[in-house]
């Protein structure tokens, strides 16, 4: 019975990846970045990243799970905690509404258990498609959630960030989770175990001031931008131009922000190969 119910998840796990790496249009995709045109099936076919510039498309959160975790691994965590609305938010409930529509989630993170090469692992992963990756209370309590479940089982975590901060609607209770996803990473580290954060684009807001800061290893995808306020609010701010490239991937790389740089298709042999240099890998 067991083995029918992985068949059954790794069958779903693969639906929803196929689904959340659709690329919209006919047959070509114009690139945002070099605005080139490239097959759409090219763009698929090379884990939604750009041939012509390398620049790497937003993703969804089951897909880009299906290129980290081992087929058949994938055990989704809290997957029915529900999205609140609880400041009665005017429009809200309808952005919510339209949001899971639109993505199938019930809300922008999603977190799992699985293996990468064999290691067992807990990963986390917010997906930019729903209300921009914001940090709301249901996605702080998934995430602290997932470090608890992390830490109580003793296994390396990892988060992939990718958000505009945190969500509006719900006001300080978004905020407070800056604080409450930092103290279970805290609770997490003092058990020595091994955090790795991931940074996409785009990496900003509460986000990046809490859980995306504070991995023992970050790592962040070429040209992710990475920052707690955009460029353009900084430079109306200080009445300044910035240097070219400021608050990208590259950019925090060489003031030492982040400590790698890593392509999407070398990400999951990245991440296999920090699992195995650690040993924190428990056994599948």
């Amino acid at each position: 019975m067991n083995s029918i119910f992985a068949k059954r998840r790794a069958r779903l796990l693969a639906m929803k990846a196929m689904r959340d790496n659709y690329i919209p249009g006919d047959k070509l995709v114009s690139c945002s970045h070099c605005g080139q045109e490239s097959e759409r099936k090219a763009v698929a076919g090379n884990l939604s990243v750009c041939p012509k510039c390398g620049y790497h498309f937003p993703i969804g959160a089951y897909y880009r799970l299906s290129t980290i975790l081992d087929p058949g691994s994938f055990r989704e965590l809290n997957g029915k905690l529900p999205a609140g609305d609880p400041l009665a938010f005017p429009g809200y409930r309808e952005k919510l509404a339209a949001a899971q529509r639109k993505t199938g989630l019930t809300e922008a993170a999603v977190t799992a258990t699985g293996t990468i090469g064999g290691r067992k692992c807990v990963v986390g992963v917010l997906d930019s498609r729903f209300l921009m990756g914001s940090m709301s209370a249901a996605v702080g309590e998934k995430i602290t959630l997932a470090i608890e479940y992390a830490t109580k089982n003793k296994l390396p975590l990892i988060l992939f960030a990718a958000s505009g901060g945190a969500r509006m609607q719900e006001g300080i209770l978004s905020l407070m989770q800056m604080a409450k996803t930092s103290a279970a990473l805290a609770r997490f580290s003092d058990k020595g175990l091994l955090y790795i954060s991931v940074l996409t684009d785009p990496t900003t807001g509460g986000v990046t001031a809490s859980f995306a800061s504070l991995g023992d290893i970050i790592l962040a995808e070429p040209g992710a931008l990475i920052g707690f306020a955009g460029p353009r609010v900084i430079r109306q701010t200080i009445g300044q131009e910035l240097p070219e490239g400021f608050q990208r991937a590259e950019f925090q790389l060489e003031h030492g922000f982040v400590d790698a740089v890593v392509p999407r298709a070398q990400m999951r042999d990245t991440l296999e190969r920090l699992l195995r240099l650690h040993g924190k890998g428990g056994p599948a």
